[in-house]
């Protein structure tokens, strides 16, 4: 691959992770309707109806996380400056992404208040991004090892 070029599947992962991001912000500002809508579950829609704080805590932190991870998915393409630590991330994120995406089967007794249809859209998401991660990062692995990459 062309170093001058951005690196499609990284600009992707980072596209979907802002928008992710972004629908996580809707459900902070538009409350319990949200919250319902992407399957969160009853009690976090209650929760942010009622105006408990631990929704908004909860979100809020999906929300940076997946914020940052959007600008390392950038930084990783080459549209921005060179993060730190760019490589170990990369990889970092896309595992996250792929275990959550692949360990559904798993988590769902663990939050029986979440519905099917959130567990199967919100994994098949995660498995999407993750193997955006993944294969970005594996395109332009040479070039995020060089000096001055980290």
């Amino acid at each position: 691959m062309n170093s001058d070029e951005n690196n499609k599947f990284l600009l992707a992962a980072a596209l979907f992770c802002a928008l992710a991001a972004l629908s996580h912000v809707g459900c902070i500002v538009f409350g319990g309707d949200w919250y319902r809508f992407f399957g969160a579950g009853e009690p976090m829609a209650q929760m942010a109806e009622q105006g408990l704080w631990y929704p908004t805590i909860v979100t809020s932190g999906i929300v940076v996380i997946l914020s940052i991870w959007s600008l390392y998915a950038l930084s990783g393409a080459g549209a921005i400056k060179r993060l730190p630590l760019t490589r170990l991330a990369l990889v970092a994120i896309a595992s996250i992404f792929l275990f959550r995406g692949f360990s559904f089967v798993v988590l769902v007794p663990k939050f029986p208040e979440n519905s099917l249809t959130f567990w199967l859209v919100s994994s098949a998401i995660c498995v999407v991004i993750g193997s955006l991660f993944a294969v970005g990062a594996f395109q332009k692995w040479s070039e995020l090892g060089r000096k001055n990459a980290f």
